[in-house]
């Protein structure tokens, strides 16, 4: 039978302190569990709760004071895909009518 260690719980003070470390240096999750001992899951399950997302500790905060910043990002990026969306349709289905009618293949035309 396995061995199991009990369950270390973090003080909201201790995950603050570890996140800002962290970020601050840039540390990833692996040299996260090797300086404070927390899984790289639960570093992650942290940093998604309180709001920072980003690589190596590049701090990119959705919740908080930027959501009506995130709100404009949003209503932006999906004013442009419904701008350039239909001209990538059409050329996507003209494209492919183009292969299936042009090429001759398959059909051959009736002798008159």
């Amino acid at each position: 039978m396995a061995k199991t260690r009990p369950r270390k719980r973090y003080t909201e003070d201790q995950r603050a302190t570890i996140l800002s470390v962290a970020q601050r240096e840039g540390l990833t999750a692996t040299e996260v569990k090797k300086r404070f001992g927390v899984t790289p899951v639960t570093y992650y399950s942290w940093r998604k709760k309180t709001g920072v997302a980003g690589r190596r500790g590049q701090a990119i905060r959705v919740a908080g004071g930027n959501a009506a910043l995130s709100s404009q990002v949003r209503t932006e990026v999906r004013s442009r895909v419904r701008q350039i969306l239909p001209a990538i349709v059409r050329g996507e289905v003209s494209s492919y009518l183009n292969t299936l009618f042009s090429s001759g293949r398959g059909r051959r035309r009736a002798r008159v």
